[in-house]
């Protein structure tokens, strides 16, 4: 149900129109930071989704308010374009059958959205939950002892501990997890039962996960009904089997002795989006050559929804992300009028980019920064705000990251944190779950704000009316200051590769080892994992890695995207030495890895 609020504010602001814009004072005020988030986090934007009118609404008001400020307009009238992915969708082709009976999608099947697009028609080996693991403390093998090349293989979703929190099974027994394994094999293609140990016999939804690669084979939910169905020459049912493998601890696999013949067929939508530029010219006639840019990400979840990256995924309503991140971009609204107001002051350019997708995955920054429209060696600094819009008036805390990618930053930021009435945060790491990592990644300096996470983050409550206006009010005023200096500064800042703080006693399931590299969302083939940045002194730093390699192989097994890496990942060790194929330049290199 879409939730409708502040629609006198709203409807004020779409009124007045750009005559708003144009009246407003060139400082830093609260109304104007009220104006701009009330509009961006307004029920009619739906959320800023890529590729949706709301988003795109939301990327000319940005554009409109640059324009009303005096910046130059750069790319195609201040917008630079990209493509990407939002959906997975079942295309008409799907079809599934066996003995001649033909089955119903939504019903009997369903495409699952890992799913690469083909046609098999080969015989069916059950094997069992689709394992293969060699670890200290745990051995399993479903393939054990069958021959499964070319063929369709039908397992168990889930593992045979289903009520053990602990369970060593965990990190191997999702879907892709067991896609990968298939792969391996070499495998036709797989399909998947839930049993009733697993959960109800609900087919999985052809969700979206906001990463575009597929599993490389076609993967197929089935129900337990046309399981059994398949398997019935062995004289059990699948509740059955499962049992057995859940009480002996052991794996069951046999050749069914049947033929299944699929398609699957997935439509993956792609929709253009945009990154919003703006340039104030710099003054100094050497220095205006020179940039530093201020960032902020302006889209958001839309309606939320089963992979969209809400935490209340049941629950389809507009996400309206009024701190994330229509605070941040209300921030770099407020800096850009206001350091265009005073231009005259500003030896070196100002950028001003409201990017697109970050949510996604850093997308319209990692596209920036691979189709930069300026110098990327000319950037002298990046200041991104994501966040920024919840301070907490008793603790009144801000989170500066990025201190330790400049030798210089510790110590000008001191100086201007004295008479502060905020509490700062320091954080010497580049990398990041926001688009200052994309700038660090290309050997930029940068310093990252924000107020940090709430209960109402990435949830249909992140609304305007919580925002502490006042508060970023005061970050920005702490932060313009420092953006001038850096933008006349005679001495340019000296970038430095930030080691992240050590994290003690953390427990849970990660993983045992890094390879200390920050991945590259922006590629939709399924040919690699693009390496978007190398941490200083990890062990892919060590061995040469670059940024602009693409992964291809982890000791011989095949790399096609992030879920392949992180797989490979799991089953490695600290102290093991491995070898990583990449591709660089065309050419393709073999680096040894000590984990």
């Amino acid at each position: 149900m879409i939730r409708f609020k502040h629609i006198f504010l709203l409807s004020f602001f779409i009124f007045s129109g750009s005559a708003v814009l144009s009246q407003s004072s060139p400082d830093i005020t609260v109304p104007e930071l009220e104006k701009h988030v009330y509009y961006l986090a307004s029920d009619s934007l739906e959320g800023r989704k890529p590729g949706t009118a709301g988003g795109d609404e939301a990327a000319r008001y940005i554009r409109d308010a640059f324009i009303s400020y005096g910046l130059e307009l750069t790319g195609d009238n201040g917008f630079q374009n990209f493509e990407v992915v939002t959906n997975v969708e079942p295309g008409k082709l799907n079809n599934f059958s066996f003995e001649e009976k033909q089955f119903e999608m939504g019903k009997d099947f369903m495409p699952m959205a890992i799913s690469s697009n083909a046609s098999v028609n080969a015989d069916v080996v059950f094997a069992g939950f689709g394992f293969d693991i060699e670890e200290d403390s745990l051995n399993w093998n479903d393939y054990k002892n069958i021959d499964v090349a070319g063929k369709w293989v039908l397992v168990l979703r889930g593992d045979p501990e289903p009520d053990k929190d602990n369970s060593l099974f965990i990190s191997y027994a999702d879907d892709r997890s067991k896609a990968l394994v298939a792969r391996d094999k070499k495998v036709a293609g797989l399909i998947l039962v839930s049993g009733p140990q697993f959960g109800d016999d609900k087919l999985a939804d052809a969700a979206f996960n906001r990463v575009t690669s597929d599993a490389g084979m076609p993967v197929i939910n089935i129900t337990r009904a046309v399981a059994d169905q398949i398997i019935k020459a062995s004289g059990k049912t699948i509740d059955e089997i499962e049992k057995e493998i859940i009480a002996g601890k052991a794996p069951i696999a046999f050749d069914i002795k049947q033929t299944v013949s699929a398609t699957t067929d997935m439509d993956r939508v792609k929709v253009t989006t945009v990154n919003v530029i703006g340039i104030i010219p710099g003054s100094d006639p050497v220095l205006k050559n020179e940039y530093v840019v201020i960032g902020a990400h302006y889209d958001h979840l839309g309606f939320g929804g089963e992979g969209s990256g809400s935490r209340t995924p049941d629950t389809i309503a507009v996400h309206n992300g009024a701190d994330d991140n229509a605070s941040g971009t209300a921030a770099i609204l407020e800096l850009a009028q206001k350091l265009s107001y005073n231009k005259a002051s500003l030896k070196r350019s100002i950028v001003v980019m409201a990017f697109g997708a970050e949510e996604m995955g850093l997308l319209g920054s990692q596209f920036f920064t691979s189709n930069t429209l300026v110098d990327l060696k000319n950037i002298e600094v990046m200041f991104n705000f994501d966040m920024v819009g919840r301070l907490n008036e008793k603790e009144r805390g801000v989170m500066v990251a990025g201190t330790g990618t400049a030798v210089e930053f510790d110590t000008l930021l001191s100086v201007y944190e004295q008479n502060s009435t905020l509490v700062f945060n320091h954080s010497p790491e580049g990398y990041g779950a926001s688009d200052h990592a994309s700038f660090y990644a290309s050997g930029v300096p940068v310093l990252f704000f924000t107020t940090g996470a709430h209960p109402d983050y990435h949830t249909p409550a992140d609304d305007a009316n919580k925002i502490n206006y006042k508060g970023e009010k005061d970050i920005l005023n702490y932060a313009y200051p420092i953006i001038v200096d850096f933008a006349n500064s005679e001495d340019p800042l000296t970038y430095q590769e930030a080691e992240p703080k050590k994290q003690e006693g953390r427990g849970g399931r990660g993983l045992k080892v890094k390879l200390g590299i920050m991945p590259d969302f922006t590629a939709t083939e399924n040919n690699g994992l693009g390496v978007g940045g190398v941490t200083a002194e990890g062990p892919a730093a060590k061995a040469g890695m670059q940024k602009g390699d693409k992964i291809v192989a982890i000791d011989g097994m095949s790399v096609t995207n992030i879920y392949d890496y992180m797989d490979r990942l799991k089953k490695l060790k600290p102290g093991q030495t491995i070898s990583v194929d990449v591709v660089r330049d065309r050419e393709h290199k073999v680096l040894v890895v000590i984990l």
